[in-house]
């Protein structure tokens, strides 16, 4: 059996540990602080770590790095009641065996111990200084497991293909993994291909020659080779026209271009990362993607979850929208009630966290100081929404509230859609809770088919927790 060094400040959980390890064969050596831990790791080669990344004195990652300094090949647990994306992400990335969230699953833990100990792999090791700021946040177990993913990918030189409906953070995404790679001193890149013309998105990538064609006076690098040794982030690749998709293609298998009118090809040195919210497995069958660029992007691939996967995430992220707006706006931060995260839960988000941070902004706007209460969500949300998913009692003035509000923050032609897609989710919740869940009795009750009834629940992301019949 293995030698196991836990690193923990609280002498409870070291116990604990001690306890169940050694109940099943293993010999466990505790220490309550890192640089205890380093020195008993000095005397006793451990075949294992568990390490907490609060520490008293020396931190969990700095003890990480000491222990892997001395050991190479050890594998290291990391564990936190306090984690962050960006300590997720550095953990994975220094080449931690995993990273639980406190207070975690025993039998998941032992599990994970049990693994590290056959595994006794050697992991890559980083130098890096661990990063303070926090880009992405989250403490869902889906958000973590992105975050792990960040860390493995981004030491790497492989393509990632970054997935996800839009609005779920894609862009965030690849400005992590630049940042953690090899490259963060070098430029990184941000391509829209769907904002910028058909007609200039190859001049914008490739760049061009003088007199390529007319108006073209002087030679232009593109942005490819602006971002010579750093990183391009070509944002819904997957409407990308197939021209500048052959193009793509040639720079991945040939690490070369060339610029339009040119006739020499150009070394770049770059890393590729893609995004999109288009299913290219459909649109390589429907012959709209090439399918060998397709695989030259899908050798790393994440998926971001959608905002209604990860609910114990949006109080979260809408404190931290509120925060980072009153800064910019120079307002003061008004704060959110206990009654207001409910109702941010309680919707669907089909905006995702895009829209949940223009909704935070509105809502700040028009506070007035005031903490921002369930009624203020309600009417930015959708009026008659409460905290308890029902109808408010003065149902006509919240929705014409609602609709007041709707007109002034957010004005333009995607208006209707807007709030035809609120409502819909509104009434469909409603018929639910009206049917207690079944569905056949609420589609008669809404006048639609049950298959149509299924698809508008997954699409707005509704729960029903009675019958499924």
């Amino acid at each position: 059996m293995a030698t196991i060094l836990v690193v923990d400040d609280d002498p409870q959980l070291r116990q604990s540990f001690e306890r169940l390890l050694k109940a099943e064969g293993h010999t466990v050596l505790t220490a309550p602080s890192g640089e205890k831990g380093v020195e008993i790791a000095s005397e006793s080669e451990p075949d294992m770590a568990v390490l907490d990344v609060r520490l008293p004195g020396m931190n969990g990652l700095e003890t990480f790095k000491v222990l892997r300094g001395m050991y190479p090949s050890l594998p290291v647990l990391v564990m936190t009641a306090y984690g962050t994306t960006e300590t997720a992400i550095e953990a994975t990335k220094m080449g931690a065996f995993d990273y639980v969230m406190k207070p975690f699953n025993v039998p998941n833990v032992l599990s994970l111990i049990g693994r590290a100990v056959e595994v006794r792999a050697p992991r890559p090791v980083s130098n890096d200084s661990v990063a303070t700021s926090d880009a992405l946040l989250g403490r869902s177990v889906a958000m973590q497991e992105v975050c792990k993913q960040i860390g493995r990918a981004a030491p790497t030189q492989a393509t990632v293909l970054i997935r996800g409906e839009s609005g779920t953070g894609k862009e965030l995404v690849a400005h992590a993994i630049h940042k953690h790679s090899n490259r963060s001193d070098h430029p990184f890149c941000v391509i829209n291909c769907v904002a910028i013309p058909e007609t200039l998105l190859e001049s914008e990538l490739f760049g061009y020659e003088k007199g390529a064609f007319t108006g073209a006076s002087n030679r232009k690098a593109g942005k490819i080779e602006q971002a010579n040794r750093g990183t391009v982030f070509l944002d819904e690749i997957g409407d990308m026209p197939p021209p500048i998709q052959a193009k793509i293609l040639r720079l991945l298998q040939e690490r070369q271009i060339e610029r339009l009118g040119g006739k020499l090809p150009i070394p770049v040195d770059v890393r590729i990362i893609a995004a999109t919210n288009r299913d290219l497995e459909k649109a390589v069958a429907s012959g709209e993607f090439r399918e060998d660029l397709y695989y030259r992007l899908n050798v790393v691939s994440l998926t971001l979850p959608p905002l209604r996967e990860r609910r114990e995430d949006i109080s979260l992220l809408g404190a931290h929208f509120l925060e980072k707006f009153a800064k910019e706006l120079n307002m003061p931060n008004p704060g959110l009630t206990d009654r207001a995260k409910a109702a941010l839960q309680d919707f669907p988000w089909p905006g995702n966290v895009r829209e949940l941070g223009n909704m935070m902004q509105k809502a700040l706007i028009f506070s007035r100081g005031l903490a921002i209460d369930a009624e203020d969500i309600a009417a930015l949300l959708g009026g008659a929404v409460s905290t308890s998913g029902g109808l408010d009692e003065n149902t006509e003035e919240s929705v014409v509230r609602w609709v007041r509000h709707a007109l002034l923050a957010e004005p333009g032609d995607g208006l209707f859609e807007s709030l035809g897609d609120r409502f819909c989710a509104i009434v469909i919740r409603e018929a639910l809770t009206l049917t207690g869940g079944n569905r056949t009795r609420a589609s008669k009750l809404l006048g639609m088919s049950r298959p149509t009834l299924i698809a508008r629940i997954e699409k707005y992301g509704l729960k029903v927790e009675a019958s499924v019949s």
